[in-house]
């Protein structure tokens, strides 16, 4: 029967991701294509709302991996568009308990002891449920929590079968990565099944308690001089690898924005908090707390001195999903923030060569080029600035880089995976926080203070930068010969690709009109043919409405082949 129902939930995630790529490739790349974009415009926000809302009905009613996911995507509010953040948003809180039954077997099999006699009380009634665990609150015997800790504590207890489910999502997933390698665009860019892979991992990591308990405590230990941030304290003496113990530290969910303002706590002194102690996890501790959506941190506000009435506490829980700076990406990452925080072009394109995630053969020259026109346009702005921005100014961008653009010269190191989902989050987090955050206000002090810390005064940097400049004056009397040289013998041709483009443009324009013409006429003769009683031949018409779409598609997926 279990194995039944494991096979169904395959085949139900399978049946959602086809159907859904189906849609988007309809609806995205075939009408487009055959010069019906705005067909497609139209309907866009209904269908992304209908498509995330399916997804959550899916992820609410199957759990597992696939709500971890959800809450993932609901975070980044800076990327996407908000009928799919706000249809998921729901997600941190409709995840349904587990019946309390096989909860209480579930703990008392791996605490050894019934319930009553590990706590003095514990309450039916879930404070919190997770995808892969559900947490309860309850009351230490007198003087067993430990020292100076209050007895009120809360038990985090993991799903019973979870394991299982997770290696059917998982299954389902890898199923959906070899399909994406199919599409050599994709292929290019990333390693879909090493990506997958890394985060199995993670997930199967995150349900071993005993190592969460130990993530916490470092966690802890990384911010003991911090007084602005809280983690709670472990009991081991009620946590084994299934069940976990820990003083109760649930507070304001950081989401909760009304409840901030009502406490009269400042919510973008939070966001910057916020990032402030994600920049010491990454660039200092290189050890990192990879799972911060809003049912993981908590706000509250405390008073340390007497004319002191805005400090607060920033509070993190669940360590199952942490992660670390590989040593060999840790001088990349560095660099990256310092070319950023000092709007360093090349160092910032620098730092894309060493952490990997630049394609061999991209154009690196026309890449900071990009980088040093987007720092001189955007840098400083914050998010509702950025929002305003006229759309004709970003197609002015685009075409300008359009080569750079085409070419997408990215692609994505597995190892860092979990650095960059936590970022993203992160950032949709801070943006919730604060719609004018400016992330470069806060950037640009802690890249000065890298430098310090690393020993480079800006007469380095502008020491560095004249090197750079002295290695392509000298090159360039050799690179002069060379292309004078290849002149001379007939080797370059002279080419002018912006009319070629146009004219091609125009030409599959022209292309895509007749053929969406001839399309429609074989649909709607077909539709009146069938509605007269010409069964057959209206069947023969749509028939032929078909070859003809997808002759016009074949064409059209060869002249972006060709270009």
């Amino acid at each position: 029967m279990a194995s039944l129902r494991l096979r169904a939930r395959y085949r139900q995630i399978l049946l959602f991701f086809i159907r859904t790529a189906a849609s988007i490739l309809f609806w995205e790349v075939i009408l487009p294509r055959l010069g019906l974009r705005f067909i497609s415009k139209r309907s866009r926000s209904t269908r992304l709302r209908s498509i995330a809302s399916r997804f959550r009905a899916l992820a609410i009613h199957k759990g597992g991996v696939l709500i971890k996911l959800g809450q993932f995507l609901s975070a980044r509010l800076d990327v996407l568009p908000s009928e799919i953040t706000d249809e998921l948003s729901g997600l941190q809180d409709e995840v349904p308990p587990e019946d309390f039954t096989k909860i209480r077997m579930l703990a008392e099999a791996e605490l050894e002891m019934t319930l009553s006699e590990a706590f003095e009380n514990f309450e039916p009634e879930p404070l919190a449920a997770a995808s892969l665990g559900q947490v309860h609150r309850a009351r230490m015997q007198a003087g067993s929590s430990g020292k100076g800790l209050s007895p009120n504590v809360v038990v985090k207890i993991q799903r019973p079968g979870i394991a299982e489910l997770i290696e059917v999502d998982f299954a389902a997933l890898r199923r959906v990565g070899a399909w994406l390698m199919l599409y050599e665009p994709i292929r290019r860019r990333a390693d879909v099944p090493a990506l997958i892979e890394e985060l199995s991992n993670t997930v199967h990591a995150e349900i071993d308690y005993l190592a969460e308990g130990g993530n916490a405590e470092k966690f802890g230990v990384n911010f003991a001089g911090r007084h602005q941030v809280r983690v709670p304290k472990v009991i081991w003496s009620r946590t084994t690898q299934r069940v976990l113990t820990l003083e109760d530290v649930f507070a304001i969910k950081i989401t909760d924005y009304a409840a901030i303002d009502s406490s009269g706590i400042d919510r973008s002194e939070v966001a910057k908090e916020l990032l402030d102690t994600y920049l010491k996890q990454i660039f200092e501790d290189g050890f990192f707390h990879a799972d911060p959506h809003p049912g993981n941190l908590f706000v509250e506000r405390v008073t340390k001195d007497a004319g002191d009435e805005n400090q607060f506490q920033l509070t993190f829980v669940d360590f199952g999903m942490v992660g670390t700076v590989p040593d060999q990406y840790q001088e990349g990452l560095r660099d990256l923030l310092i070319g950023i925080g000092t709007r360093d072009h090349r160092r910032v394109v620098k730092a894309y060569q060493s952490l990997g995630v630049l394609l061999p053969g991209a154009d690196v020259k026309l890449l900071e080029q990009a980088e040093e026109r987007m720092f001189d346009r955007f840098w400083g702005m914050s998010m509702s600035e950025l929002r305003k921005i006229d759309r004709r100014e970003m197609m002015q961008f685009a075409h300008q880089f359009r080569d750079l653009i085409y070419a997408m010269p990215f692609q994505i190191p597995h190892n860092l995976i979990l650095l960059g989902r936590t970022v993203a989050i992160l950032s949709g987090m801070c943006t919730g926080l604060d719609k004018n955050f400016n992330l470069w206000n806060q950037i640009a002090p802690y890249a000065q203070k890298l430098l310090a810390d690393a020993g480079v005064s800006n007469w380095q940097t502008w020491l560095d930068n004249l090197g750079d400049l002295f290695r392509d004056l000298v090159s360039l009397p050799a690179q002069t010969g060379r292309l004078l040289s290849r002149l001379d013998r007939g080797e370059i041709t002279l080419q002018m690709p912006s009319v070629n483009r146009q004219i091609a443009q125009l030409e599959g324009a022209v292309n895509r009109l007749v053929g969406a013409v001839i399309f429609a006429v074989f649909l709607l003769g077909g539709v009146f043919l069938h509605n007269n009683g010409e069964i057959y031949l209206g069947y023969a018409f749509w028939g032929s409405g078909l070859i003809v779409l997808l002759v016009m598609l074949f064409l059209s997926l060869g002249r972006s082949t060709r270009n």
